[in-house]
This record gives structure tokens, sequence and C-alpha cells, in this order.
């Protein structure tokens, strides 16, 4: 049986504090394998086999056209690409096969490869896809030999040994390890341990000719030129097409003046390697060192036909290819194309000749002023200059560096206290996120000058972000009678009388707007929002075409268009539009990329969200909504160290805002960062001592680092301080669960719901009841209970059907989980997990169950095996057998899935990988419900 939730223990059964929606955005559904897609694929696994690459290439491209979310065909045509040198298309497929599904363990090295060869190293150093953690040894070893040689090429040593050490600890006996270290300890001038380094790699593995290149590489540099050419020769005699030790031993014949040698190893090298550039560069020198010009310069032009093509990112980290081109592309006298090249390298190595060249191309190259420049130049002469000081803060805004903004306004109030000044630091404070200091900047502005309508305008808009409805609606009714016949204050009384529940008096100000402005947006807009509120979809369609008619790039426009399809279920319209508003938006505008990375991680798709993410901070690296996006972003992807960077950002920028520091401290506790959690919530009490969910908090991380006492008081001053709050009674039986008494731990989770009954107190009840002896059983009153009483309570009936599959009460479950799906048709988890319980059943329709809910989440792999195992059940072969493949490919991990797969592939007669798949469940630890029928089947394959 496929291992589903309805396997998971009684804790795990508890729902997400925040559940991502299934991917129908962007996979479909898989449909039934064709069988000539699949025929396409085995002739392309065959010709790969027997390296006919490019043969396999164009099999798996005819089986994509057919069904593009065959995983199998992409990591094929990825490994295809990238021994055909095809870097970046092998990238993509490998990436493909990433989105679609198929486990990180099964294309890392490859994909790694792929990056390198394109110039990615940092990529491969930062990204968290990269990290070795969780995957087997046999992979983390080349892993992070690839590591270490994109650590060496960036310049970290120390990082790249260290790399290598890890490496040689997983596999000792072999000699890849000793050969990485070799250039880490050349590139270091640390000749000795690199000649102990390739000895060990010759002792190890005797007749390979890459340790005898790097032999000819130490004695070269040790200035040995006789003994170089002897081991480089010994590396040609064992390898003739090893391409690196007939480059050097030609550019060495070419430094002892032994022309005829050095032209027969370039001719040999051209070869080989036609698209060899230094092969071209090496023949121009030769050429010209025999008097002929016209053919040196031919070769040179051959160099740069053969590099320029190249994206510059993908040779940023190979010097000598840099420098080759550069020198070509000067030689040819084109300096502005040699210009790139010999940058890139002069960042490298520092001083050197280059650095001659790129002095002539430097000499006509001028700077222009910028309005920064000339503010700044301004406030040296006069510091006290008003006007300047209020215009360079607006100048930093509009280029997204609030923080510095802040700073600037910060220092000029310390010297005057002028209302202007703390309306420009309220409004700097507003753009990187800082609401609660923003809102105390403009009342103080407010009180000093009660025409800082800026500033009234900005308050109205963070009193309603905070709730404030009343003191919001107040304060735009005094603007509007200061200015009856301004239109924005008539929209902003409609935006304040809307929050506050009065849609008829918004509309009427929205409409009382337009009379006095027809052509003023934030009006349009409102009336479309309240169209779609009462269900005028279409009206509401119509306002925003007609407003994204009028400017083709109005961002406020599309973003409500993206809200308007997601009301009306439409969610390929919703990515489009939000693609389209974050392509319109100006620099300083995070909202359409942050509701792309909201949809990404909906879709469950939290690599797709780093895109997104990575212009939001270039936009605005200050903004807390992007920096705490980032750390929830970094956190799915299993990095909590750059989580917890970001969030020490957040901490510190959010200042004393409790609320922001409460969220702060909960991504910290997930990042496994429990001093920098108690050092938000400190500067959240210091704000508020009485902040409910600051000191919540606080009492469950002392309960979680072992100081019960601790959570046992603070629980108790909870109580206190809110006694008819279940906060605190929660916490208490928590505490009662820490010291292991879970009878007075059932007491207070039991108070915790009577004083403030919930679905969550419910829920921790049942929980806590179903931990005791026969609590899968006695637990279930308390939900039925509940569920009775909130028949439309969707968590508590997946609560209640999972814990009645886990109590065998399968004809239960089955009403639970009918009653749930009725309430959510496309619930993914409950599909499934109704699926399953029709199987415990044998009941037919477990199939048709088992493909919706493969159509609401197509790349869970439990879905799919369960699908899958439900199609062999029902007698299709076929179909299961692409299933289950499909679902081995995502969770190679996962031993029931594998056990599924062999069985069907035993059935078809496919023995010896059927074979395969059971040894490799059999040689790991973990233990799984199937182990005795995975025993079983492999008996029937001896």
């Amino acid at each position: 049986m496929p291992r589903s939730p309805l396997f998971r223990t009684a804790r795990a059964w508890l729902p997400p504090l925040a559940f991502a929606a299934a991917c129908t955005l962007c996979t479909p559904a898989l449909a039934v394998a064709d069988p000539k897609a699949a025929r396409y694929y085995e002739d392309a696994l065959s010709r790969y086999e027997k390296q006919d690459v490019k043969g396999a290439i164009i099999q798996l491209k005819n089986a994509l056209q057919i069904d593009k979310n065959l995983l199998q065909v992409h990591v094929l045509l990825g490994k295809s690409l990238l021994a055909n040198g095809e870097a970046a298309t092998a990238e993509v497929a490998f990436l493909d096969s990433l989105r679609l599904g198929v486990s990180r363990a099964e294309v890392i090295v490859p994909l790694a490869e792929s990056l390198i060869a394109q110039g990615k190293q940092p990529e491969l150093l930062r990204h968290p896809r990269f990290a070795p953690t969780g995957l087997p040894v046999e992979v983390q070893a080349p892993l992070l030999l690839l590591r270490s040689a994109a650590a060496s090429d960036m310049g970290e040593a120390d990082e790249a040994l260290k790399a290598v050490q890890q490496a040689r600890l997983l596999l000792p006996q072999s000699a890849d390890s000793w050969l990485a270290e070799v250039p880490i300890r050349l590139r270091t001038r640390q000749l000795a341990e690199a000649t102990i380094a390739v000895e060990r790699a010759l002792a190890l593995a005797p007749k390979s000719a890459e340790a005898w290149y790097q032999k000819g590489s130490i004695v070269h540099l040790q200035g040995d030129l006789r003994g170089a050419l002897a081991a480089y020769g010994q590396a040609l005699q064992l390898a003739p097409q090893h391409v690196e030790a007939r480059v050097i031993r030609a550019g060495l014949y070419l430094d002892l003046r032994q022309d005829a040698e050095a032209r027969a190893d370039v001719a040999e090298l051209q070869r080989l390697s036609p698209r060899e550039p230094r092969g071209a560069y090496m023949r121009a020198l030769l050429a010209e060192r025999s008097g002929d010009l016209p053919a040196a310069q031919l070769a040179l032009r051959q160099v740069t036909d053969l590099i320029d093509p190249v994206p510059l990112d993908y040779i940023r980290y190979r010097p000598q290819v840099l420098m080759l081109n550069g020198l070509a592309h000067f030689g040819l006298n084109e300096r502005a194309k040699a210009k790139p090249y010999l940058e890139l390298f002069q960042r490298m190595h520092g001083a050197s000749a280059v650095s001659k060249l790129l002095a002539q191309i430097y000499l006509d190259e001028a700077n222009t002023d910028r309005a920064i420049v000339l503010l700044e130049t301004q406030l040296k002469a006069t510091p006290g200059d008003g006007q300047a000081l209020t215009l360079l803060a607006a100048t930093l805004m509009a280029r997204g560096q609030h923080a510095r903004a802040a700073d600037l306004m910060q220092e000029a109030l310390a010297t005057r206290d002028a209302p202007e000044f703390r309306t420009a630091l309220g409004l700097s404070l507003i753009g990187s996120g800082q609401s609660a200091s923003a809102m105390a900047e403009l009342e103080a502005a407010l009180q000093k000058d009660p025409h800082q309508t800026q500033a009234a305008v900005s308050l109205v808009g963070l009193y309603l972000l905070k709730g404030q409805s009343g003191k919001a609606l107040a304060l735009a009714e005094g603007l509007v009678q200061q200015q009856p016949a301004s239109a924005g204050f008539q929209n902003l009384l409609g935006t304040a009388r809307q929050r506050s529940g009065d849609a008829a008096g918004a509309r009427k100000a929205y409409e009382q707007a337009l009379r006095l402005d027809q052509r003023l947006q934030p009006p349009q807009l409102n009336l479309a929002r309240l169209d779609a509120a009462e269900g005028q979809f279409d009206a509401a369609a119509k306002r925003l075409a007609a407003l994204i008619g009028r400017e083709e790039k109005n961002v406020d426009a599309m973003l409500e268009m993206a809200t308007l399809s997601e009301r009306r279920g439409q969610p390929v319209e919703v990515r489009r539009w939000l693609e389209k508003a974050a392509a319109a938006t100006d620099g300083r505008d995070v909202r359409p990329g942050l509701s792309l990375v909201h949809l990404h991680l909906q879709a469950g798709q939290p690599e797709a969200a780093l895109e997104p993410l990575r212009r939001l901070h270039a936009k605005a690296p200050q903004n807390l909504a992007v920096l705490l996006a980032d750390a929830r972003v970094r956190l799915l992807l299993a990095d909590p160290v750059a989580a917890r960077n970001t969030l020490a950002t957040a901490t510190r920028i959010a200042n004393y805002d409790a609320p922001v520091q409460v969220e702060i401290a909960n991504l910290q506790m997930a990042a496994g960062n429990p001093e920098g959690a108690d050092y938000s919530l400190q500067k959240a009490l210091s704000n508020q001592p009485d902040h409910l969910p600051a000191l919540a908090l606080q009492a469950d991380l002392a309960l979680r680092r072992g100081d019960i006492p601790a959570a046992d008081a603070a629980a108790r001053r909870i109580i206190q301080k809110a006694p008819r709050r279940a906060v605190g009674h929660s916490l208490l039986a928590d505490v009662a669960m820490a010291r292991q008494q879970p009878a007075a731990a059932i007491e207070q989770y039991r108070r915790a719901h009577q004083v403030e009954p919930s679905t969550e107190t419910a829920i921790r009840l049942f929980s806590a009841l179903g931990s005791q002896p026969d609590g899968a059983r006695t637990a279930l009153p308390t939900l039925e209970q509940w569920v009775k009483a909130q028949p439309k309570d969707r968590t508590a009936l997946r609560a209640l059907a999972d814990g009645q599959a886990r109590a065998g009460q399968f004809a239960a479950a089955r009403a639970s989980y009918e009653a749930l799906l009725k309430l959510a048709p496309a619930d993914a988890r409950a599909l499934n997990n109704l699926a399953n319980v029709l199987l415990k059943l044998k009941d037919p329709s477990a199939l048709q169950v088992a493909e919706r809910a493969l159509a609401a989440s197509p790349t869970d792999a439990d879905v799919i095996d369960t699908a899958g195992w439900a199609a062999f059940q029902a007698g299709q072969t076929d179909r299961a057998l692409q299933l289950l493949r499909d679902a081995r490919l995502r969770a190679p991990d996962n031993p029931d899935i594998r056990v599924h797969l062999a069985t069907v592939l035993a059935q078809i007669g496919r023995r010896d990988e059927a074979r395969a798949e059971i040894d490799a469940v059999l040689r790991s630890s973990v233990a799984f419900d199937g182990a005795a029928q995975a025993q079983a089947l492999r008996r029937t394959l001896n």
C-alpha cells in the first residue's frame, strides 16, 4: 500500500500552519502514456549507452513531442546534451526534470557539471539545491568535488580544500579527491602539498592519465621542463585524447623553441578538438614567429570567432580564456571588444601586463554626474537646507534606498525638529516596512503642522492597515472638510468607509471623486473592487480593461485583474497578469514580485520563487516584506543558514514593532535559531510588555530549550493576564507533557477548549488523547462532537477522517473524507487518502478517486504512487508502470514506491530491473510497512 498520510503518527496529522495549494497552475495531471513515446525513450537509452548521444537527443526530443512530462526523458536528455557539449540546454533539461518532480539525487551531479561549464560557480556554491546534505554517499562525493572546483575557481581555496576533505572521508579509496586537491594547491603555490596529493593519486590509480598530467603540471611549475615533458608524454600515452596535456605540452614546446614538435602537437590538437581556441592562438604565435602576419591575423580571428559567441559569464572563471580572447581582440585592434575580457581578468589577478592594455582602452572614458552627487555637494555647502534634504531623501526613496533616506532624515531631525523632516522620515520608514515607527513619526508631523496633508493621507492608510478604521474614517472626513473639491480626498474617504463596512457610502464617495476628476485612477480601481465583492465580475473586468487600454503599463489595474481572475477560478490568468505587472513595474513597487512569490509558494514551487525574490532584493533591499518572504522561501528550500542571515537584517529593520518581531521570531525558530527568536521577542516586549503573542512565544521558546520552570511561570502569567484565552492553558498543557504528565496535560488541553473553543483547541485535545494507549480509538469522540457542531470545519473533518483511518475504521473514514470533499472537491490530500481507504475496502472506485487526486496534485510522489498502485490493482499495467516510474524518480528514497514499481516490473517480466529496485530497498535501513512484501517478492526473483 502506498505510503500516505494514513500511516503518519498522530502528531504528524496535525494540520500545517500554512498549506501549499495544489500545483495545477504549472503542471498538468499525468496523462496515459503513449506507447510510442516509451519506445522512443528505450531506443534513446540504448543509443546513449552506445555513446551515440546525438541520436539519443533526437529520439528523446521525439518522445517529448508526444509527452512533455515524461521524467525519465528529461533526465536522459540532460545527460545526453551535457555529453554533447550543450551545457545550457542540459541545465534546462535537468531543471525541467526537477520541476516535474525528479529526485535531486538523480540529477544533481550532471546539473552541477552543466553550471560549471557555463561559469555559474556561485550558483553551485550558494544555491540550496546543491547542498550535499541528505544525498546518498555515492552522489555526495562527486558533488563535493564539483563544489570544490567551483570554490577554487572563485578564489576560495579554504572552502575548496574543505570540500575535498569531505569527499575523501566518504570515498577514501578513490583517487578523485587527491586529483581534485592538486590544482587547488597549485593555485596557492603549495607545491609540496600538491606533490603529496598527486603521489597519493598515482598510488591509488597508477594508470590514470589525469594523474600523470597533474604530476606534469607540478614539475612544470617547479621549473623541471624535461620532467614535465616526460609526465605529459606519459599522460598522452595512456590517453592520446587528453586535451589539456596536449595543450600544455604544445605551449611548453613553444617556450623551448621546439617549433616542429609544437606544430605537431597543435595539428593533433586541432584534429582532436577543432574548436579549441588555444590551438588557434598557438598557431597565431607560430605564424608570427615565422613572419607570416596575415596567417597570424587569420588565426587570431579564429580565436575570437570561437570565444565571442560564448556568453561572458560562461568563462568568467577561466582566466586563460579571458586573457586569450582579450589579447586576440587587442591584436586585431578591436579594443572595445577586448575590454570586457581584460576587465574580468584584471579583477581576478590584479596588477599584470593586462593593466597596461586596459589603461590604453580607458583613456577617453568619462563618468556623468547624477542627481544624488549634486544634492550631496549642495548639502556639504549648506547643511541646513531643508529642501535639499527632503529632495535628496525623495531621490533615495525613488532608488529604493529607504534606509539611507531614513538615516538622512534622522540626522536632519537631530539638528532641527521640522514637520516636513518627520513626514519624510515617516514615508521612508513606510518604504522600509517599519509601519509602527512610521506611524509615530507621521502623527508627530501632523501634530506640529495640521496642513501636512501627505502625512495625513499616509496615516489613513496605516490606520486601515492596523485595523483602526475609526481613526482612519475620522481623519479622512477631516481632510474632505478641509478640501471638499479634492477628488483624492473623496477617494480616501471612500476607502475608509469601505474598510469600515459601509459599501454604499464608499460607492457614493468613489463616484463623487470621479465627478470631480473622471480620469482619476484610484476610484475606478476601488469601484472595480466593489463590483467584484458584490459578484459583478464582468462589470469589474470592464472597468479594469478600460484602465489598461488607456495605460498599457497600469500595474494597479493588472494586479486587480489578477485578483479578479483568482475570484473567477482562472489560475493561468492569475499568473499571466502578475507576470505582466511585474514586468511593467518600476524599481519601487514590490507588490507584483511578492504576489508572484506567493503564487509560486501556493503551487509548491519555492525554487521558482527565487527569481522574483532576486529582482525584489535589487529593488528594495531593506523592505521588511521582501526580507520575510525571502526567509520563508529559504526555509522551504531547507537553507536555514540563509534564512537566519535574512532574518538578522529583518530584526534590525523592524526595530520595536511587536507584531513584526513576533513574526520574525517564529521564522527564527523554524530556522533553528532560538537565540535570534529570543532577541526578537525581547525587542517586541520592550515596546509592548503585554503583547500576548510575544509572551506566548517566549514561553514556548523556554519550553523548547528545556527551561520547564520558566515556561511554567510564563504560562501561568499569561493565564493571569488573559484567563478567558486558550493560549495560557495550552502552554500549561505543553509544560505538563514535557514533564511526562499526560493526565495533567489532557486536563489543561480540555480547559483550553472549554474557555476558548476552536478548531485548534479541539485538535490539540484530540492529539493529546490519541497519544495515550488505545488513543486512536478513544480520542475520536472529541473530534466527532466538534464536527457535529461545526460540520463545515474542513480542518477538523480532515483530522477526524485521518484519525478514523489510523484506527482502522475505514467505512467511517470514507464517510468523513467524502464529507470533506463536498466542501473542497479538489483537495488532493483528501482525495489521496480516500483512494487509500477505498483500496483497503477493495472498492473498484479507488482508481477513479486516485486519478482525481492526481489531477489536483500532479507532482506529489505519494499521490502518483497511489494512482499507480490503484491502476495496477485495476489491471491497468501500462498506466501503473508509467505512474510508478514517475513516482520513483520523484522520491527514490520511498521504499513503498520502489516495492510497487518492482511488483509491476516483475509482473511484466522485467525481472532484472525489478530485482534492482527490491535490492535497493532491502539495503536501506529505513523501516516501512511493506518490508515483508518486499522480501517475499525478492525470493520470487532469484
